[in-house]
């Protein structure tokens, strides 16, 4: 044999011993793995388990959207029959104004009522002619020069007026500002 007969054949030789090596050891990883039933238990398991999951997701859910909706009706209803409750003496009041035939007294005595009873639902009207614009309370119609320059961003008339309901704004006042 020649020398490069020899090289080659011991480069052979190396190279089938790995070879052989690592098909020995992708032997012992493939006994140690779990079997298809086992892999199937698992999986029957863990879909068992999203299942349960699931479900007490869904009713917990339907539950809540059961319990809003009975909410929300039963506030509705409520609200509504309060409102109509106090609204009714007013109705009868313009009943008896329109029989009457001096209709100033009678307007008079059913506007005051009504406000009454909206100022106890927390209705409440804003006071801004003479104070200082303030753009999270007033609605800005138009500005007109001022007739004195300490009046300059103040209020100088109201156009329609706002209201407060509970503490909260329910309208803006629309007003003419001096610039």
């Amino acid at each position: 044999m020649s020398k490069k007969e020899q090289n080659t054949s011991e480069t052979e030789e190396l190279k089938e011993e790995p070879i052989q090596e690592t098909a020995e050891q992708q032997q012992e990883p493939e006994a140690a793995e779990p079997t298809e039933e086992d892999k199937l238990q698992e999986m029957g398991e863990k879909l068992a388990s999203l299942n349960d999951k699931y479900l007490r997701l869904y009713s917990e859910y339907e539950n809540y959207r059961k319990r809003t909706n009975l909410e929300k009706a039963d506030l509705l209803l409520n609200g509504a029959r309060e409102t109509m409750k106090a609204i009714l003496p007013v109705i009868d009041d313009f009943e008896r104004a329109l029989a009457v035939k001096n209709d100033d007294e009678g307007v008079l005595l059913i506007y005051n009522k009504m406000m009454k009873i909206l100022e106890q639902k927390g209705l409440k009207a804003m006071e801004v002619k003479g104070e200082k614009f303030d753009e999270s309370l007033h609605e800005a119609v138009t500005q007109i020069p001022a007739p004195a320059p300490e009046q300059k961003g103040t209020v100088i008339d109201v156009i329609e007026k706002g209201y407060y309901l509970n503490d909260k704004v329910l309208r803006y006042a629309k007003v003419v500002v001096a610039c």
